[in-house]
């Protein structure tokens, strides 16, 4: 058996990669093309209690709680983080996503600030955050209004609400301004890249570079 086939392997434990935007600035659009391109990264799959809705599937779109199952969870300490929107509660498992990370695989989060924030107290090593932003408010603006999806009262509502998340981008790891979508994906790509080569995510890396410094080797070898 040769030397290269003898040698300690080395592992990777994942990341959790969060993208965050105000509405109409392309989080979304990235996070579909990070996910087609990449077999490694997998999307995060919330917890909720309000009701499926046509087509949703449990287990794939979301894990669909009773409220007091959900907070029996959360007395557990079993979210990562959790948010009550509106009527509804939203909460991210911590099981499932720590299982992919210790296989080796990311997962990719779709979350507003104060979930960021909640990551990071509670898995700051795992956390890569990133924080999208568009080029001009007129821009943004534009595409929500080609989105075609919603009156001009909840525009101007979700432009007003943008100010205030764009005001937390010093709390993130990463800025992308999404001028063009393509590049944007791409600069996203290279973070994500550079995040997994990170000496502290490389397991196994210590013994792999001893066996190549020769300082594992039998005194007699």
């Amino acid at each position: 058996m040769s030397e290269a086939e003898t040698a300690p392997a080395i592992g990777r434990r994942g990341l959790m990669l969060v993208l965050s935007s105000p509405s109409g600035a392309g989080k979304t659009t990235i996070s579909r093309a990070l996910l087609a391109g990449d077999e490694a990264l997998s999307m995060s799959v919330s917890a909720t209690t309000r009701a499926p809705r046509p087509g949703e599937v449990d287990g794939r779109d979301y894990h669909f709680l009773d409220v007091a199952a959900f907070h029996r969870m959360v007395e557990a300490g079993e979210f990562l983080e959790h948010a009550r929107v509106f009527s509804n509660f939203y909460g991210t498992p911590r099981g499932p996503v720590e299982a992919v990370l210790a296989r080796g695989g990311d997962v990719l989060f779709d979350i507003d600030w104060q979930g960021t924030q909640q990551l990071a107290q509670n898995a700051r090593a795992d956390l890569v955050s990133v924080f999208i932003l568009p080029p001009s408010l007129e821009e943004l603006h534009r595409r929500l209004s080609g989105r075609g999806q919603d009156s001009a009262e909840v525009i101007a509502e979700r432009m007003a609400k943008a100010g205030d998340e764009m005001s937390h981008w010093p709390e993130y790891d990463y800025i992308v301004v999404n001028r063009e979508v393509e590049h944007s994906v791409a600069q996203v790509r290279a973070i994500l890249a550079a995040e997994r080569l990170k000496r502290a995510r490389q397991v196994g890396l210590a013994p792999f570079v001893n066996r190549l410094r020769g300082l594992d080797r039998d005194s007699g070898g």
